[in-house]
């Protein structure tokens, strides 16, 4: 970013719109964990495959998504609605582990049909995924660095309100996308 004069790297309000993947996982001693991530998009529909980019933390330390879904090896993948941007918001804050993101934000969880992970009850659609790999990015120039989940897709949740004749309705399922720095669009 100091390379073309701004006081902010301007890369993610580039790559605009991307998806929010509001990510739901469980420790192997049962604590939740949710948290977004706008590094993700769908891969593969043959099979169905995600990736999601997830940062370290400021310490150098794994982010608690990454930790969770490396020890057990399931996620779900909420998308967040409209409706749902403070709770979204909200879930992004840097909490303990083991501190409930869902319940700081007011959020319930439904239990999965493939998996043990539960998906996040108001979201409007949901996929449930098993972790097939994880790719160390290389390090930044500051020494931090992404670490590239990659899921398969083994279950798929639709909130009935949102289908119109067989479809997916975007006016009624109105994905929120992250655009650059704290702004937001909805298709």
């Amino acid at each position: 970013h100091k390379s073309v004069g701004l006081p902010h790297n301007p890369m993610k309000a580039i790559i605009a719109p991307r998806p929010i993947a509001w990510v739901a996982s469980a420790g192997s001693d049962g604590s939740m964990n949710l948290a977004p991530y706008s590094f993700f998009n769908g891969i593969s529909d043959d099979p169905a495959m995600i990736a999601i980019s997830v940062a370290t933390n400021p310490d150098g330390s794994q982010k608690d998504t990454l930790r969770n879904i490396e020890e057990t090896r399931e996620f779900t993948i909420n998308i967040v609605g409209e409706a749902h941007a403070e709770e979204m918001n909200i879930s992004s804050g840097n909490y303990p582990y083991g501190e409930s993101e869902f319940e700081a934000a007011g959020l319930s969880l439904s239990p999965s049909e493939t998996i043990k992970v539960p998906r996040v009850a108001q979201a409007p659609a949901s996929l449930e995924c098993t972790h097939f790999q994880t790719i160390a990015l290389p390090k930044g120039p500051d020494g931090g660095y992404y670490s590239l989940i990659l899921g398969t897709v083994t279950g798929v949740y639709l909130d009935d309100a949102i289908i119109v004749d067989g479809k997916i309705s975007y006016e009624k399922y109105a994905p929120l996308s992250r655009l650059g720095y704290r702004d937001y669009a909805k298709v």
